[in-house]
C-alpha cells in the first residue's frame, strides 16, 4: 500500500486488521528511517497495535521486512498495470514501466523521494538474507516486462531485442538511484525520455 493510501485513513486506519496496519507502519518507517533504525516498538506504536499482535502476524522482524518487501513489489505491479492499461503498443509498455516509477516518486513521502525502496533495504540487509533474494526478483520481473515488450517490437531480432532491453533496465536503475539522491522524480522523467527515443531508432 503507498503512502498515498495511507495518509487521510484517519480513525478507520484503527478499524483495519492488525497485519494490514503493521505493514502500513513498517512501509513509512522503513522507507523513511531505515530497516536497521526502525525497531519493533516503533512500528507497534505507530501501528496502534500490541506487540504481542505484530507476533501473531509475523515470525520476526526479518519476516515483517519481507512481507513489507513483497507489499512493495506488489505496489509497483499495481503502478504499472495501470500505466499499461492506457498504453497502446509495446513502446507504450515500456514507458509503462518507466511511468511506474514516475508515479512512485510521486508519492507524498514523510521525507521525499528516497529512491527505490526495495533497493534499500536490500543495501542494509547482509549477504545471503532473503530479504536480498525478494529484492533481486523484483528487479529480474521488471527487467523481464521490459524485454517482453522489446521483444513485440523487435520481433525477428531476438538478440538485439535482450541486449536492449537490458540497456533500458540498467537506464531505468540508474535514473531511480540519481532520482533518489536528488529527491525528485525529475532524473525518472529524463530517462523516460531517453528510453522513448531509443525505442524510436530501433
Amino acid at each position: 500500500m503507498s503512502e498515498l493510501d495511507v495518509q487521510g485513513a484517519g480513525s478507520g486506519k484503527r478499524r483495519r486488521p492488525a497485519r494490514e496496519r503493521l505493514l502500513e507502519a513498517a512501509a513509512r518507517r522503513f522507507y523513511a528511517d531505515g530497516v536497521a533504525a526502525t525497531g519493533i516498538d516503533t512500528i507497534t506504536a505507530e501501528a496502534g497495535v500490541a506487540k504481542m499482535s505484530l507476533y501473531n502476524n509475523f515470525s520476526s522482524k526479518a519476516d515483517l521486512v519481507r512481507a513489507y518487501l513483497d507489499t512493495r513489489h506488489e505496489e509497483w505491479l499495481g503502478l504499472y498495470r495501470r500505466r499499461l492499461a492506457a498504453a497502446q503498443d509495446a513502446r507504450g509498455g515500456v514507458l509503462a514501466v518507466f511511468d511506474a516509477y514516475v508515479d512512485h516518486a510521486a508519492f507524498a513521502y514523510e521525507h521525499g523521494f528516497r529512491g527505490c525502496g526495495l533497493l534499500n533495504a536490500a543495501a542494509e540487509l547482509p549477504a545471503g538474507d532473503e530479504g536480498r533474494a525478494v529484492v533481486r526478483r523484483h528487479k529480474e520481473a521488471v527487467e523481464s516486462l521490459i524485454a517482453g515488450h522489446v521483444e513485440e517490437l523487435l520481433p525477428d531480432r531476438t538478440e538485439e531485442a535482450r541486449r536492449v532491453a537490458e540497456h533500458l533496465a540498467f537506464l531505468l536503475e540508474g535514473a531511480v538511484a540519481r532520482a533518489g539522491l536528488e529527491g525528485g522524480g525529475t532524473r525518472l522523467e529524463h530517462a523516460r525520455t531517453m528510453a522513448a527515443d531509443l525505442m524510436d531508432r530501433l
